[in-house]
Order: structure tokens, then C-alpha cells, then sequence
């Protein structure tokens, strides 16, 4: 993500699924750079709690509880609620009115052409047996993103055909009113790509795939973590020259490690033969545990007053829902549903 190309004037807005805690994939793909972006511009940030439902039905707790814990990551990683505006998603009605008109903008045929979808469909092994939600959210997340104009949307490489057909229905709906209503968005990739591959070298880190090391990772739990991490089968004895690519642990240490010059040392060593994945691994750990120790402290702290946190949100969603609210008012209007 070029950080520079965001100015004051831009919409960022972001979010994650409530569907468990966030990771360091989340890390590394979005939750620094909305630090960063939270002094530059306004940020909307969506607890998808709603959009968690369309495959999370019969789990509903799972999704209640984790719009805490999802919270308390956001806060614990460095998100100011007074620069911010944190949010929960189903507790923002306007975005459901406008995914009802949006729906008559968009085809079945063209919803099932999403690669983003189609990806997520055949993962799931659903086949023709699809939740209507679940096939629909495009339209739930073009409501999310066009209530607030926001002009910015941080995506993953994988989540860009969402953004597309959010601009499709924009223009259509622009063109079916004949005015500027809605404002197209710009999906921003971060700088180290849409995913980190998981500890076990599988190319996504995923809470469902059990690969994950959580921002909320005790000591033991990251150096257990570290030791289980992928390198290379091949490596068996330290003498052995050592292959880096596909290695997880030094693609952890190119995305962690502050000292560039180092890890290319390291590489190279690797390569030649003569150091062990026992070293390389020991460096990775003392990087994420340092990485690690502030923010799970800061979590610890905001998790001891729960009441606190769901206060914040409370303050947040009633100001996200202010914004929503008026954007819903200028659609209605240009669609000439203002009544009285």
C-alpha cells in the first residue's frame, strides 16, 4: 500500500468478519496501516458481524462474542475510538435498506461470476445449495462502503472483484437517477500482498485451517508456533544447503525483522549450508515475541473493563450510523421516496 498516495481528503473504510480473533495475517494486511491512516484521513472501521451470519447461521454466539474480541484486537494493536469510528455492522439498519435497492441493480448471473465469490463458494463445497446471503453480501458490501463515500477501501489482492462490482452498482445507480450520488471507491492492496501463508507453509493464514498465531498469542503459544513452522523438507542436517523460498520462516522474518541486512545474511548463509532451522527459528521467535509482548498487554488491559469497550462501540455506531443515515436520505431522495 503506497500510504503516500492517502491524503486528508480520502473515506477509508475497513473492517474484518467477527468470526474469531485476528491474527498476524490481519497484521500485516491491514491493522498497521489503519495506525498509520487513522492520523491521515477519516476511517470507518466495520465489525461484519452481520455479514459473518450469511455462513455462520447456526452460530450465532461465535459471532456475538468475537465482536468483543475483535474490538479489543483493534484497540490492542493501536486504533484510537476518538480517530476512528468503530463500529458494529448489524446495528446499522440503513446498510440493510441499502442493499434492498442495491439487489435491483445486480443480476443472480452476474453475482455468480465474482471470482471472490465463486472462490469462497467452492471452499465452502456449497455447489448449487448457496445461502441467499452469502451469494448477495457483494451487494451487503457495496452498502457498507457507499453509506460512508469512502473514497479508499484496503483489500486484500483476492477481495478486488468486491470492489469492482461495488463500482459497477454505483455507476448504475448514478445512471438510473441522473446525478452524482454515490461515490466510487479505490481498492488499496497492502505492500506485502493480501496474505501471509500459514505456519504450516499452506498460502493462507486462516483461523479455520488452525495455522494462525493470534495478536493475543501467549509466549509459550508463539514459540510453540515458531517450532512448528514450515521450512524446508529437503534441509536435513545443518551442513545441507537450505532452499529459502517457500520457507516460512524466513518469509516471516522478511515481513518482521527490522534489520534487512541481517536477514539477507542469513539467506545467503542458508543457501551455502552450515546454518540450522533451529537458529533461524530462535530469530524469528525473539522478533514476534517483541512484536507481540506490547499488544498483548494493551488487550489484556482494555479486556479487564468489557463495559468499557462496548461503550465505545456504542459512541462509534452512533456516529457511523449518523453518516449512514444521511447518505440513505440522499439515495431515497434521488429515487424519489422523500414523501414527506
Amino acid at each position: 500500500m503506497n500510504l503516500d498516495s492517502i491524503t486528508a481528503k480520502d473515506i477509508i473504510l475497513t473492517g474484518d468478519r467477527t468470526t474469531g480473533q485476528l491474527h498476524l495475517g490481519h497484521y500485516v494486511g491491514s491493522l498497521r496501516n489503519r495506525v498509520i491512516l487513522q492520523d491521515r484521513c477519516r476511517q470507518f472501521l466495520l465489525l461484519a458481524d452481520a455479514q459473518a451470519l450469511t455462513d455462520n447461521m447456526g452460530n450465532y454466539l461465535k459471532v456475538r462474542d468475537n465482536v468483543l474480541q475483535v474490538a479489543l484486537d483493534y484497540l490492542a494493536v493501536g486504533i484510537d475510538p476518538e480517530k476512528s469510528t468503530i463500529f458494529i455492522q448489524s446495528l446499522v439498519p440503513e446498510l440493510t435498506e441499502l442493499s434492498s435497492y442495491y439487489l435491483n441493480l445486480v443480476t443472480v448471473a452476474r453475482l455468480e461470476r465474482n471470482p471472490t465469490i465463486k472462490d469462497e463458494i467452492k471452499q465452502r463445497g456449497y455447489e448449487r445449495d448457496i445461502p441467499a446471503g452469502f451469494l448477495t453480501y457483494p451487494a451487503a458490501q457495496a452498502a457498507d462502503i457507499t453509506a460512508f463515500k469512502a473514497s479508499i477501501v484496503p483489500v486484500g489482492e483476492d477481495q478486488i472483484p468486491m470492489i469492482e462490482q461495488t463500482n459497477e452498482i454505483v455507476r448504475r445507480f448514478n445512471a438510473s437517477v441522473d446525478q452524482t450520488v454515490l461515490v466510487e471507491a479505490r481498492a488499496v492492496v497492502p505492500e506485502h500482498g493480501s496474505r501471509l501463508p500459514g505456519i504450516d507453509g499452506k498460502a493462507k493464514m486462516s483461523k479455520s485451517l488452525g495455522n494462525t498465531i493470534t495478536l493475543s498469542a501467549t509466549p509459550d503459544e508463539i514459540r510453540q508456533a515458531v517450532k512448528m513452522m514450515y521450512t524446508d523438507p529437503n534441509h536435513l542436517r545443518v551442513a545441507d544447503p537450505g532452499q529459502v523460498e517457500g520457507n516460512v520462516v524466513f518469509t516471516y522474518l522478511d515481513v518482521f525483522h527490522s534489520d534487512t541486512a541481517q536477514v539477507a545474511e542469513w539467506k545467503d548463509h542458508y543457501r551455502r549450508g552450515g546454518l540450522g532451522d533451529t537458529v533461524i527459528k530462535k530469530q524469528l521467535e525473539e522478533c514476534l515475541q517483541a512484536l507481540l509482548e506490547p499488544t498483548r498487554t494493551r488487550r489484556e488491559q482494555y479486556a479487564r473493563d468489557p463495559a468499557a469497550v462496548m461503550e465505545m462501540l456504542k459512541t462509534g455506531t452512533q456516529r457511523a450510523r449518523a453518516v449512514a443515515a444521511a447518505t440513505l436520505a440522499e439515495v431515497k431522495a434521488a429515487m424519489g421516496l422523500n414523501y414527506y
